[in-house]
C-alpha cells in the first residue's frame, strides 16, 4: 500500500519537457498548463523538491514561460534521451533527494514521459502519472502509455488527488491557498 500514499516529505515533482516547440502540436496543452501550475504551486507551499527537464532545447526550445514563472527557480536537466533517466545527472538528482514517489506531469505521455516512468519503476521508485497533467499529440497514444504504466506498476491519479494527499487535512494555510487555485 505505501505506493499509493502521497506523503510531502517522500515526494517529488517532476516536470518533463513542456517546452515551446513541442506544445503547439498538443490539444491539451493548457489543461497540462493548468494542473502543472496546481502542483508546482503545492510543491512550493509543502517544500517538496521539483525537477524540470528539457529535451535537446537546442531543436525544441525552452520550456514555455507559463510553467518557467510558476517555479521558485528555474534549472532544467537538458537531455537528448527520451527516458530522463537516461539523461545526465537526473538519476543522480533523484537520488540525492532522498524520496521514493515521483510524481510526473509533462510531455509525451507515450514517449518521454513513459519511458521516464518505466525506468522509475525498474530503479525502486513509485511514480504517480497525473493523468491530467501529461498529454500526447494523439490521444490513442495517451491513453496506451498510461494504460502501459498502470500494468507496470505505476499509480495513476489525478491533479487534485495528488493535492489533498499531499495537503493531509483542510485548514492550514496551504489548504487555503491551493483550495482557492482550483476553485
Amino acid at each position: 500500500m505505501d505506493k499509493y500514499i502521497l506523503e510531502k516529505e517522500k515526494a517529488v515533482l517532476v516536470v518533463i519537457d513542456i517546452q515551446e516547440r513541442l506544445v503547439p502540436a498538443m490539444k491539451k496543452k493548457d489543461k497540462v498548463y493548468e494542473n502543472t501550475l496546481h502542483l508546482i504551486e503545492a510543491a512550493k507551499l509543502l517544500d517538496i523538491p521539483i525537477v524540470v527537464t528539457e529535451q535537446y532545447p537546442k531543436g525544441l526550445g525552452p520550456t514555455v514561460d507559463v510553467i518557467k514563472e510558476g517555479l521558485a527557480e528555474y534549472n532544467p536537466l537538458e537531455k537528448v534521451t527520451f527516458d530522463c533517466c537516461r539523461g545526465d545527472g537526473f538519476l543522480e538528482k533523484i537520488s540525492s533527494l532522498k524520496k521514493s514517489h515521483i510524481i510526473l506531469a509533462g510531455m509525451e505521455t507515450h514517449v518521454c514521459v513513459l519511458q521516464t516512468c518505466l525506468s522509475l519503476l525498474k530503479e525502486g521508485y513509485f511514480p504517480h502519472l497525473v493523468s491530467d497533467a501529461v498529454c500526447s499529440r494523439k490521444k490513442d497514444d495517451y491513453l496506451t502509455a498510461k494504460e502501459l504504466m498502470r500494468d507496470a506498476g505505476a499509480v495513476i491519479t489525478c491533479t487534485e488527488t495528488v493535492l489533498f494527499q499531499l495537503l493531509e487535512k483542510a485548514g492550514s494555510p496551504e489548504f487555503k491557498t491551493i483550495s482557492k487555485r482550483i476553485k
